[in-house]
């Protein structure tokens, strides 16, 4: 290919291959600057093919403008981060209220699938539209949502109202993430970045204790209509003072692979709906598990088959063929599959192992939201010195580590042997995600941002998914092996059976409630060392196949791009998809 082709990655002495130009240093470097250097030339240091030199379009917003658009991303975010949260604490009274004891888990599932398999969808919206009318939509889409599941008048209106929830709740984690690295330049992203991380952070703090307090004192319906405020609040801030860059009108008017969208959207469907089912609704082995494992697989080639042809896709190849994005991808993928260890299971370990309350069991959860903020906001000042690769390889291994201490905690232990691991881990995983995120966005324009973004939350989320499914069985087949040994008959042969017998130990014999302990711990123990696994994947893709210097564009080179997003980003799929 010419100069001009797909962006190329770097090679092992950190030049790019294919570009002309004197572009040698591709990641922040200490006393560096990013991408200086390359002439006109170097199309490997433009977001896309198709740079003729135009006039760059004026910023996002001004600095001073970036204030209250700052703050609506972060109302934006909490209202997808809280949701998450918020409804656990309000089950019992949902289901007394509601019924349907049997599939109260699809609240949850439902809306994690929607959130999803939109996220390819929304990226390439945006690229395509602009952010500004896809992160409207997606505040409206959610509010509706939320209105509706208020007025739920039983559980499976809750549920697929949930559902509309979850397709607002798609557009608003990509594109806010989308936003914050528009707005801000390399330099500075860590900054926006780190407020998004404290939003989570609190979110999942808050977000219990909220949802207890209305759903005791006041009706749960009020869990939901609390957006209402938060959500009109942020489209204000957004429609008001969010001004994207004029740009050309394009030649041709933009197409969308709706097809593509929808042959992702149900491969996704199938599959995480296998995955979150699998072992709970059915057996794996069972011919639901294997026809929506057989199914999900036959729509996966169907879609690469689709994606291949299409003019604009919606998951571009060069996603995949990029060493920097592929990379990012799969380690990130990694991270959504070890973060189940201590979100899924520590509480359950905190509570049934250690005889700690739900709210002491929260907390040594929660201090792993308290050191991730912090460590995420000083990355800058590591990977500016190292480079971003190095920065999260050092996080990473880091976590390797720690997730591998916990089976060494003694049985049963004190509360503050597993706050301090997850404090640790906090600050690793700090360290290892936010260099990715701001690495992989600087790396690319604004014509092929929004792609971007999402194919990396994506891999996460379905990592998640995975990891929910994987390390539930781990955890069952751990607790049956041990249970055929139990030294009295008749205990309860699954993690949440066991976990709620023990909330009401005095139906079981001293004896009885310290083996169940005892093989909640070692299937807790086990959990981690799967997580432990996923953290060693992460490490083997940064190793292997990133880049040794992130492939950085100037940020002249990208504003030019942005002004001629709608003219090349179609050209630039189809140059990818065919190379």
């Amino acid at each position: 290919m010419s100069g001009t082709d797909d962006k190329s990655d770097v090679g092992a002495d950190g030049t790019r291959a294919g570009g002309t130009g004197a572009d040698t240093d591709a990641d922040v470097g200490a006393g560096s600057a990013p991408g200086a250097g390359g002439t006109g030339t170097d199309a490997d240091a433009k977001a896309g093919p198709g740079g003729d030199g135009t006039a760059a379009p004026p910023a996002l917003t001004t600095p001073r403008g970036r204030r209250p658009v700052v703050a609506a991303l972060m109302l934006g975010m909490a209202l997808a981060a809280i949701d998450g949260t918020i409804v656990s604490t309000a089950v019992p009274q949902i289901v007394g209220d509601l019924g349907g004891f049997t599939v109260f888990s699809w609240l949850f599932s439902g809306y994690l699938l929607a959130v999803t398999v939109t996220l390819p969808l929304y990226g390439k919206l945006s690229d395509t539209f602009g952010r500004k009318p896809v992160l409207i939509a997606g505040i409206i889409l959610f509010l509706i949502g939320s209105v509706l599941c208020a007025a739920a008048w039983n559980m499976a209106a809750l549920i697929a109202f949930r559902i509309v929830q979850g397709l607002g709740g798609g557009a608003l984690q990509g594109t806010v993430q989308t936003i914050a690295a528009d707005l801000y330049p390399l330099k500075e992203r860590p900054r926006i970045q780190a407020k998004l991380s404290t939003v989570w952070a609190t979110s999942a703090v808050a977000g219990p204790v909220v949802g207890g307090l209305l759903a005791g004192y006041a009706d749960w319906r009020w869990i939901f209509l609390i957006n209402l405020p938060v959500g009109a609040v942020a489209l204000w801030l957004v429609v008001r003072h969010l001004h994207e860059p004029s740009r050309p009108r394009p030649a041709a008017r933009p197409r969308v692979d709706w097809a593509g969208a929808l042959a992702v959207f149900a491969t996704g469907t199938l599959l995480l709906t296998a995955l979150v089912q699998g072992g709970v609704a059915w057996p794996w082995l069972s011919t639901p598990s294997l026809g929506l494992f057989g199914a999900s697989a036959v729509l996966a080639a169907l879609t690469v088959v689709i994606e291949r042809r299409a003019a604009e896709p919606i998951i571009p190849g060069w996603v995949w063929r990029r060493r920097t994005i592929a990379s990012v991808n799969l380690a990130l993928g990694a991270l959504g599959l070890l973060m189940v260890a201590p979100t899924v299971f520590l509480p359950t370990y905190a509570q049934s192992v250690l005889g700690l309350g739900p709210i002491a069991a929260g907390f040594v959860l929660s201090v792993m939201t308290l050191s991730w903020p912090v460590t995420a906001a000083l990355s800058d000042r590591v990977y500016n010195r190292i480079g971003f690769r190095l920065t999260a390889i050092i996080g990473i291994g880091a976590a390797l580590l720690i997730l591998l201490a916990f089976p060494l905690l003694p049985y049963p232990g004190e509360p503050w042997h597993p706050a301090l691991l997850m404090l640790l881990l906090g600050a690793a995983l700090g360290l290892f995600q936010l260099p990715l995120i701001v690495g992989v966005q600087s790396t690319v324009g604004w014509a092929e941002r929004g792609t971007t973004t999402a194919s990396v939350l994506f891999c996460r989320q379905v990592g998640q998914s995975i990891g929910a499914a994987l390390f539930g069985a781990v955890a069952n087949g751990v607790l049956a092996a041990r249970l055929l040994d139990a030294p009295v008959t008749g205990l309860p042969d699954d993690l949440d059976a066991v976990a709620r017998a023990l909330e009401d130990p005095g139906t079981l014999s001293a004896a009885a409630t310290d083996y169940l302990r005892r093989a909640v711990d070692s299937a807790v123990d086990h959990v981690y060392i799967g997580a432990a696994g996923a953290a060693a994947l992460a490490l083997l893709a940064l190793i292997t196949l990133a880049p040794r210097r992130f492939p950085v564009i100037t940020e002249t080179t990208e504003t030019t791009e942005a002004a001629e997003a709608p003219r090349t980003a179609g050209a630039a799929d189809r140059q990818d998809t065919s190379s």
